[in-house]
């Protein structure tokens, strides 16, 4: 891992998953989590505060050990217990099998490596009566914007932590063994390429 990778983009992370807007997702996203969750992407912990007291623990998955520490600086605060898993969503998770009654997705599956695989292990460990919320940027129903997408995606990837601009969310959760059960899509504030939202709850089919 590169000087930028390990010092710099953790940083970079932090403040810009900080903003208003996105601030305005989370409360709505992360408050519907229910039970023991399984958070994937955790990052620096910045939906912790926004999880209810209907939540009794939390699996944060995250390969970055620099934003682990900032989450677990975050954890301080919260009254559920967190624990924390340093390894990809690819990897096995050490987790049972219908375990999890909530996995939440936010801002992560854009630079997760395969994320058909990840979400294989987020449908296994979650329970028959669980679901999944989500709240994620990716590929744009208008062609210009799309075709932009595909254009800076080489380069974005490279820049901003393996982020891919391009990946229809809902496919991919569909195509993994999950149910839209509800999706909102839109673009929020900010360049199109990088701001078009879906955002909404997935069932185990």
């Amino acid at each position: 891992m590169g000087f930028y990778s390990k010092h710099v983009w953790p940083h970079l992370l932090d403040l810009a998953m900080r903003n208003r807007e996105v601030a305005r997702l989370r409360a709505v996203l992360v408050p519907q989590a229910r039970g023991d969750v399984l958070e994937v992407g955790i990052g620096s912990g910045l939906n912790l505060p926004f999880y209810s007291s209907e939540v009794r623990r939390v699996y944060g998955v995250d390969p970055s050990v620099e934003l682990q520490q900032m989450a677990r600086r975050r954890a301080g605060g919260v009254p559920m217990e967190v624990r924390f898993l340093t390894q990809s969503a690819e990897e096995p998770l050490p987790l049972p099998s219908a375990g999890i009654d909530t996995v939440v997705l936010a801002w992560t599956l854009c630079s997760i490596t395969n994320p058909a695989k990840a979400l294989g292990q987020m449908r296994r460990v979650l329970k028959p009566s669980g679901r999944l919320v989500f709240a994620e940027h990716g590929r744009a129903p208008d062609p210009g914007v799309a075709a932009w997408q595909d254009r800076l995606t080489p380069v974005w990837k490279r820049v901003a932590g393996g982020c891919h601009l391009n990946r229809n969310v809902d496919n991919l959760l569909m195509d993994a063994g999950f149910r839209i059960a509800s999706l909102t899509t839109f673009y929020i504030a900010g360049p199109r390429p990088v701001t078009y939202t879906y955002q909404g709850i997935a069932l185990p089919a």
